[in-house]
């Protein structure tokens, strides 16, 4: 299995980089072997990944990375690099490779002090890999401090490192910053390819297969995640029942508090995971004895717990809008009943709920519900808080 097998329905994607990896493995082996290097090279030094959200950005780059650390000893008799079984391939892939940094906002922006360390890593050899792979899972949440860090290191790299970028958009990106990258856009996977990897890889049924593919209209991650997690699950049908309790001021009410709740569990439940974790590895690298830490450190603990409470705001707003995802679609649904189109519904699993609404309402209604919804989500990239956000919203689904 190969790593481009993880790249659901991005074939052209996938062919790119896998000239390029090849291209890449040649220079390489080319400079080991004091040979004349290749004239002409698919390879460059920065690349910039941008498409809709769950069309594979992050998972495009990791397959990059791995392909470009492989070592298999297929690749003297001609196969192609990113064999995805060899300790290269494998390392990059679970994110334990030396030489393969990952960089991900840890709250809603990658701040100067998150990248320092990296682009001060970017400038060296690798240690153990075939390249010094740095990948930006987060690019347009870069500040304006990080960002020109960035531009510098990617202006004037070292030989053998490799600056990947992961945004939504090209527009999300410095024009400084991507014009000094190959760009490679991703389209959102059809349902159909998304069921197909969900029977294939994650051995679903094929009926769960295709209500999560058609659920979530082609988001690999939350499709796999809805097909293999009854929990995931249980909180979408959740909130598919929400327009239904927004009739009056009071159910509207406790609906936003209930979303907000149950986003804020999610947040309580991964810092749970992760918090104690981390605390205790760092206490443990300060050689902290008895609970006792060395003289002068407690500001790097302050500093993970600043970083964790980053996190633990940002999970929340992610879980958030998850949450306003699936209601958007919900009502893409109702305007597509509405106007009588033959777009196939993403709910079927809600169509009672669907049908009523749309019999209640008119069009118009609906894409005011769209446009609050959409209003909520600008509001909590701006830091409204939560609870007024979401209230907000469900008041204006109430009104319609």
């Amino acid at each position: 299995m190969s790593v481009w097998d993880d790249l659901v329905g991005q074939e052209r994607v996938s062919a790119q980089l896998e000239a390029a990896a090849r291209d890449a493995d040649a220079l390489v082996t080319a400079v080991a072997a004091d040979a004349p290097l290749p004239e002409a090279s698919k390879m460059t030094h920065a690349w910039l990944f941008t498409g809709p959200p769950g069309a594979g950005r992050t998972q495009a780059a990791r397959a990059f990375a791995a392909a470009l650390q492989c070592v298999s000893p297929d690749r003297a008799l001609g196969g192609a690099p990113g064999c995805g079984f060899c300790d290269g391939c494998h390392t990059a892939l679970i994110g334990t490779h030396a030489d393969v940094s990952t960089v991900a906002a840890v709250g809603t922006q990658i701040l100067a002090d998150d990248m320092r360390d990296t682009v001060r890593k970017s400038f060296t050899s690798p240690a153990n890999g075939r390249w010094q792979v740095i990948l930006v899972e987060d690019a347009e949440r870069l500040n304006e401090k990080s960002a020109n860090a960035v531009l510098k290191a990617v202006e004037e790299p070292a030989p053998r490192t490799v600056w990947l970028l992961c945004a939504p958009s090209i527009e999300d990106v410095l024009p400084t910053i991507r014009s000094r990258c190959r760009h490679l856009n991703l389209s959102t996977p059809s349902v159909a390819a998304v069921t197909d990897m969900l029977i294939r890889r994650e051995g679903i049924d094929p009926e769960v297969a295709a209500a999560a593919a058609r659920a979530t209209q082609g988001h690999v991650d939350r499709a796999r995640r809805l097909a293999t997690d009854p929990a995931a699950r249980e909180r979408r049908a959740a909130v598919l029942k929400l327009p239904l309790r927004v009739a009056d001021v009071g159910g509207a009410l406790k609906a936003a508090q209930e979303l907000v709740d149950a986003a804020a569990e999610d947040a309580k439940q991964l810092a749970e995971e992760m918090d104690g974790k981390e605390t205790e590895e760092l206490k443990a690298a300060l050689g902290a004895q008895g609970g006792r830490l060395p003289r002068g450190t407690a500001g790097v603990i302050k500093d993970l717990e600043d970083k964790q409470k980053r996190r633990r705001t940002r999970t929340q707003r992610d879980s958030l809008d998850l949450a306003l995802t699936d209601l958007t679609a919900f009502y893409r649904d109702v305007l597509a009943l509405q106007l009588g189109s033959r777009v196939a519904l993403a709910n079927t699993d809600a169509e009672d709920a669907l049908e009523r609404i749309a019999r209640e309402s008119s069009p118009e209604s609906t894409l005011r519900r769209i446009e609050a919804i959409a209003a909520c989500r600008d509001a909590l990239d701006r830091n409204v808080a939560p609870l007024l956000a979401v209230e907000a919203m469900t008041m204006a689904l109430r009104a319609g």
